[in-house]
């Protein structure tokens, strides 16, 4: 034997192991995983719908957050054109790469098709797995969006037009770290019921606020109503509830200049305190479910509201928010929940706290201790499903974590 064949043979040896942090127990006694090209575990499927023998029912697109899904099921209607004879077909397990960037995937993203066999836009990539390939595995891989980003940054160019410069083959080119496919297959099945777990926990936190939504339509009366349709036993026998406007019980207030701005009023903040000024305002934890509510948003602390569009930026100026004070007659937390029930929805901003000023109130007795009764019943709902919602999200940062530990990066494996 050659020096030469003796000096490659020392530093082959001398090669450390590539593992992740965290390996599964039964492959720990396993050798390391193999920096492999991507076109050595994909192969680019150019079968096209010539036939005719998808639909436009079939057509498929590709989420980041949901993956490949059926168009007319996931968002009511087909975008595709007038033919889909040219679209690429995609069967069950393929991988899919759309040219298309979102703000957290600016080079488009990688995703398995885990439902039926559709067809996606030419725009589009479809690849296909070898034997020794798990696309469930892979898919949970570019999940993550660093893993994703590193991968596809150095192959795509990107256009004037913020198009992908990229064709169907250079996306394979790209090197990964992966296991043998029994291991492969196993990390999949590990994070599928990570997964699982997170599907739950998700509709759970769905149905606590579509079953909120519910109870207020019954705990607040209904159109040309003047009764509640639900109301506590301790108060079923109460008469009709008082009827006025927000301007006779509502004082507005134009915060101090600070309390405008984005730095004070973020999405997701909660309370923002001016002790000096006894404003208390701020954007509930629960900001999810009021944009689903439309405008206008109610927020209030223990003394004062404050109202905002939701859907448009921070206002500097004293027009973008307002405090809105109760005069006595009711309860900030009844008001609160008052507005999120019945909201005043108009287009023009500059007409909205005029229409706001309008609006008609109705309310039971403040005397009777109602108002206190079904801001507590809804205050304590809520205070379950942003329970709820932290736990939803605590499951997603732990498997972030498990992920780094789980995968190898090319960037773990250059450094």
């Amino acid at each position: 034997m050659s020096n030469k064949t003796k000096t490659t043979n020392r530093k082959e040896n001398c090669q450390p192991k590539l593992v992740p942090k965290l390996r599964l127990p039964e492959f720990r006694s396993k050798e390391g995983w193999r920096i492999r090209t991507l076109k050595e575990l994909l192969f680019e499927a150019k079968k096209r719908n010539r036939e005719l023998e998808f639909s436009h029912s079939d057509v498929l697109s590709v989420s980041g957050e949901y993956g490949c899904v059926n168009q007319i099921e996931f968002m009511g209607r087909s975008y595709a054109g007038v033919s889909v004879k040219d679209y690429h077909v995609v069967e069950h397990g393929d991988i899919v790469y759309t040219k298309s960037p979102l703000k957290r995937n600016p080079f488009g993203i990688i995703k398995a098709n885990k439902g039926k066999r559709g067809i996606v836009s030419t725009l589009y990539a479809v690849y296909r797995p070898f034997p020794d390939c798990s696309t469930t595995y892979l898919d949970h891989f570019f999940s993550g969006d660093h893993n994703l980003n590193s991968y596809l940054q150095p192959i795509v160019k990107k256009g004037p037009k913020n198009d992908m410069k990229v064709n169907n083959a250079d996306v394979l080119k790209g090197d990964i770290c992966v296991p043998e496919l029994k291991e492969q297959q196993k990390i999949a099945e590990f994070l599928d019921t990570v997964d699982e777990l997170l599907a739950s926990q998700s509709k759970k936190v769905a149905a606590l606020k579509t079953h909120k939504k519910g109870l207020m339509q019954q705990l607040f009366p209904g159109e040309g109503k003047a009764k509640p349709h639900l109301r506590f036993p301790q108060f079923e026998k109460g008469g009709e509830w008082m009827e006025s406007t927000v301007a006779e019980n509502v004082l507005t207030i134009t915060p101090p200049k600070k309390l405008q701005t984005s730095d004070y009023l973020t999405i997701g903040s909660f309370p923002i305190v001016d002790q000096s000024q006894d404003y208390i305002c701020g954007w509930t934890n629960d900001s999810e479910s009021l944009i689903d509510v439309g405008f206008p948003v109610i927020v209030f602390g223990d003394h004062t509201c404050a109202l905002k569009y939701i859907d448009r930026p921070f206002a500097q100026g004293a027009d973008g928010i307002k405090i809105l004070r109760p005069r006595g007659q009711i309860d900030t937390a009844f008001l609160f929940y008052s507005m999120q029930a019945n909201p005043v929805v108009q287009e023009s901003y500059k007409r909205h706290f005029s229409m706001l000023r309008e609006k008609k109130l109705l309310f039971p007795d403040p005397k009777s201790g109602e108002q206190q009764r079904i801001a507590d019943c809804l205050a304590s709902l809520d205070d379950f499903i942003t329970m709820q919602t932290q736990k939803l999200e605590a499951l997603k940062t732990h498997k972030k974590a498990l992920m780094q530990q789980l995968f190898l990066s090319m960037a773990v494996v250059n450094g």
